[in-house]
């Protein structure tokens, strides 16, 4: 089975969020209506940066593989090779996680 590529465009990025625990620290099992939306993911790809109204491109300050925190209730959620993804400005990015 080919893999699709995916290309964001402008200053968006399609991130694959970070997989939450389901049970909490005392070890009781949340069911997936209860646990919080993740906020950190990893950039599977990225496009090509902002345009100005003159014109120039303004590139990214993220890039494919960056792991990021992004805003709570940010981006648009997409289903893509079975596979939840979030496709987010760049303005909903938050910080870069070292």
């Amino acid at each position: 089975m080919a893999t699709t590529k995916y290309q964001p465009l402008g200053d968006r990025v399609l991130v694959k969020p970070t997989e939450q625990e389901a049970q909490t620290k005392s070890g009781i099992l949340l069911p997936d209506t209860a646990q919080e939306r993740p906020q950190e993911g990893k950039i599977i790809a990225a496009g090509p940066g902002r345009t100005t109204d003159d014109g120039k491109l303004i590139p990214l300050g993220v890039k494919k593989g960056d792991e990021i925190l992004y805003s709570k209730f940010a981006g648009t959620e997409v289903k893509l090779d079975d596979e939840e993804h979030l496709i987010l400005s760049e303005r909903d990015i938050l910080a870069i996680i070292s």
